[in-house]
């Protein structure tokens, strides 16, 4: 039984590092990638630069620092006036191409929803009766049903994001009456946390709902 103790007291110092230098990883491989691919490119339409794409395909790290140097750049370029005309020419260029329009502005409304510093999504952390009534779950407020949906909802109703335990990733949308959504003190970090460990690690009390 000792031994075991010993074993779960290092499993847990060693689980967390493992799982975030997995996750790092797996971000440093996919912004190597579209590095490698942006080169790949290059090389097809312009031959004579083999040589020297050919080094910096390989030189380590340097995909990465070129792409997040990329976005960043793509940020400053777009936060003021003339980027933000360049922008929507972009979009009204994509609108015209078929299929690809279909995808790409949905990609976008949920992005724009999601990390826009005046959005809604994942503001406030809740309470819901789910799967059925009586048993309750934490969700995530994503907005106010719209459109013709909230037109056929008989009162006034909340867009609800309810994550999966262990991974928060999938999760469902559902739609719940407002006075049936509990508001919680606990920030979106906290409650993400209580998700993800399956309620082991509990958030600190509130002194009452936000």
């Amino acid at each position: 039984m000792h031994l075991k103790k010993l074993f779960i007291a290092g499993l847990l110092v060693w689980l967390p590092l493992t799982i975030t230098i997995w996750v790092l990883w797996q971000l440093l491989s996919m912004f190597d990638g579209i590095f490698r691919a942006v080169v790949g490119a290059i090389d097809t339409l312009a031959p004579p630069l083999q040589p020297v794409l050919e080094r910096l395909a390989h030189t380590p790290g340097l995909g990465v620092i070129v792409v997040l140097g990329a976005i960043l750049l793509t940020g400053v370029l777009v936060a003021n006036i003339a980027g933000q005309w360049w922008l929507r020419q972009w979009d009204a260029l994509i609108a015209r191409i078929p299929i690809v329009k279909s995808i790409y502005s949905s990609v976008k409304q949920v992005s724009d929803t999601l990390f826009a510093s005046n959005g809604n999504a994942f503001r406030q952390a809740v309470m819901v009766q789910y799967p059925h009534a009586g048993s309750w779950t934490i969700g995530f407020v994503t907005g106010v049903p719209g459109g013709e949906v909230a037109q056929r909802l008989p009162g006034e109703h909340i867009s609800v994001y309810v994550p999966t335990t262990p991974n928060p990733t999938s999760g469902f949308f559902l739609m719940f009456p407002r006075d049936q959504v509990v508001e919680l003190g606990m920030s979106v970090d906290e409650a993400l946390k209580y998700v993800i460990s399956m309620g082991v690690v509990a958030p600190a009390p509130a002194a009452g709902p936000r």
